[in-house]
């Protein structure tokens, strides 16, 4: 009996253990027909429950209704659109077209473009400064692009040491840090002197693409795919703080401040989550399998969703975005 006993508490961890660690649920699958080829990155118009998507390969930008849960716009006629953002406060959508090197603004209510600035070879990530009403555009072989958000005119360019992927702006400060993986280093972009201050190398890791920030810790997340590695920087120092192993193919990063957990979706076919015991000290909670080649992503505080691009031939003839509910 006692035997029984012993494993019947056994049985009953492991269920704990397992529920415990089901952080993601999947709650909806959002098809995207005839949506063909590479799907890039995202953005979201919180208060009016829509996510555009950049669909690279099929030169276009998908608009979706959350409340619906399904396509409700086609962007067409863009240029391998890679990064989008939109700017609430004035209903406008930034969409950045790697083809054609512009950046072009549109209403968005009827999407019709407003303006379009050209000259900006490779147009990759997007980033939006609601404080200081400016977009941010990585491009080219190494600069950031500094537009107005309201006119979409172009102010300034800061160069770097190479063509940017993620970059982070502080929101209590002012600074962006920027992955440079053809420098193998972050550099560190002050707004105000636009212009790079300082650089931090990424030494034995490479190809870092990914990135998120956890400013009240002062901790800077850096996934790299060559070793599969999520490398911590403490922000005040400048020094790397520790690094955890992810799974490859490492694509978007997003760090949930309220769980002090870190998702990162990898094209090895997970998503990982990372638990933050404290500011030093991380573990793999959980490794949320997916399917393989779907690694862009986007993760909304808000709406406390998870969102998952899946492009088409992957595992069927329709593309989708798969919605994970945060536990």
């Amino acid at each position: 009996m006692k035997q029984y006993s012993l494993l019947f508490i056994a049985l009953l961890a492991l269920q704990l253990c397992a529920a415990e660690a089901n952080t993601l649920k999947l709650v909806k699958t959002i098809p995207l027909p005839d949506v063909r080829g590479r799907i890039d990155h995202f953005a979201l118009d919180a208060p009016g429950q829509r996510l555009f998507v950049a669909a690279l390969g099929n030169n276009s930008v998908e608009v979706i209704d959350l409340t619906s849960g399904r396509r409700v716009r086609t962007i067409g006629d863009c240029s391998t659109p890679q990064g989008v953002a939109f700017v609430p406060e004035a209903n406008r959508l930034f969409i950045a077209n790697g083809g054609s090197g512009t950046v072009t603004m549109l209403d968005g209510t009827n999407f019709k473009t407003l303006r379009t600035l050209g000259d900006l070879p490779d147009a990759d990530n997007v980033r939006y400064d609601a404080a200081a009403g400016l977009i941010y555009v990585g491009y080219g072989s190494g600069a950031l692009a500094v537009i107005s958000a309201t006119n979409a005119e172009l102010i300034a360019n800061i160069k770097l040491a190479g063509h940017s992927e993620s970059f982070q702006l502080e929101k209590n400060g002012s600074r962006i840090f920027v992955n440079v993986p053809d420098a193998n280093l972050v550099a560190v972009v002050d707004r105000d002197k636009r212009a790079v201050v300082a650089t931090w190398p990424m030494g034995k890791f490479h190809s870092n693409f990914p990135m998120a920030l956890d400013e009240a810790s002062h901790r800077l997340f850096v996934g790299c795919r060559h070793p599969a590695r999520l490398v911590t920087f403490d922000t005040n120092s400048g020094k790397e703080a520790g690094d955890v192993e992810i799974s490859g193919d490492a694509d978007d990063v997003f760090y949930d401040a309220s769980r002090k957990r870190i998702y990162v979706s990898c094209g090895a076919g997970f998503i990982d989550v990372i638990d933050q015991r404290d500011a030093d000290s991380y573990a793999v909670r959980e490794r949320v399998p997916t399917v393989s080649g779907a690694r862009t992503s986007f993760y909304s505080p808000e709406l406390d969703e998870f969102f998952l691009a899946v492009r088409a031939g992957l595992i069927s003839g329709s593309a989708e975005v798969r919605v994970f509910k945060v536990r």
